[in-house]
């Protein structure tokens, strides 16, 4: 009988996956618009303290909710078409990150 790994973070077995929900609620991701070429506004998401793949997944996930363009940076930094205020922040909420505006 193989024996279950515990998380260090809660101490429960790491099938449960909660140490991911856990660890994405701790974090605070901060949000800032910046401009681009042509005067474009570009939404960026900061303070992201994942793995590569997990930073590829949000993105993903963030593009596909705000139905918009984007990337990630080099920096590990989500940076999405146009202004998302209110609804990036939600979206965020959801994915189960604190958001700093």
């Amino acid at each position: 009988m193989a024996k279950d790994t515990l998380s260090d973070i809660t101490g429960l077995p790491d099938d449960l996956g909660i140490g991911d929900d856990l660890t994405r609620s701790q974090q605070r991701a901060s949000i800032r618009v910046d401009s681009r070429r042509y005067g474009k506004p570009v939404t960026v998401v900061e303070g992201l303290d994942l793995p590569s793949d997990d930073v590829e997944s949000l993105a993903s996930t963030l593009k596909s909710k705000l139905a918009v363009g984007g990337t990630v940076s080099d920096d590990g930094e989500v940076e999405l078409q146009g202004k998302h205020g209110r609804r990036l922040v939600e979206a965020l909420r959801e994915e189960g990150f604190d958001v700093e505006t």
